[in-house]
């Protein structure tokens, strides 16, 4: 069994200085913690994988394709490969649980 705690790997990525640790990777998908603050901008770009996120804590605004959403603790919000989505108008920080199947690059 691989079991995690979210306080234990929201250390683990701020001592990585970045805003994704990846924590799990299997042969059909991968998962990682994604962390925005107040006000800061999302840099990402569309991936080749299917995404799912679910929003741990946090709220913000999310645009998939051309439709644009609320999101806060315990939404959970698809996104499919190639499609252009981005967090803005982060209100409070965010912490995103993201599950990419095939496992991200």
């Amino acid at each position: 069994m691989k079991a995690f705690r979210l306080d234990e790997l929201e250390a683990e990525r701020v001592a990585n200085e970045g805003a994704y640790l990846q924590f799990l990777r299997e042969r059909n998908m991968s998962v990682g913690l994604y962390a925005l603050d107040a006000g800061q901008s999302d840099p990402q770009n569309p991936h080749r994988q299917d995404e799912v996120y679910f929003v741990v804590s946090g709220r913000a605004s999310i645009t998939v394709g051309d439709e644009t959403t609320t999101v806060a603790r315990g939404s959970v919000v698809y996104v499919p490969a190639g499609v252009p989505h981005k967090f803005h108008h982060i209100s409070e920080d965010l912490r995103v649980l993201v599950v990419f199947s095939p496992p991200e690059a």
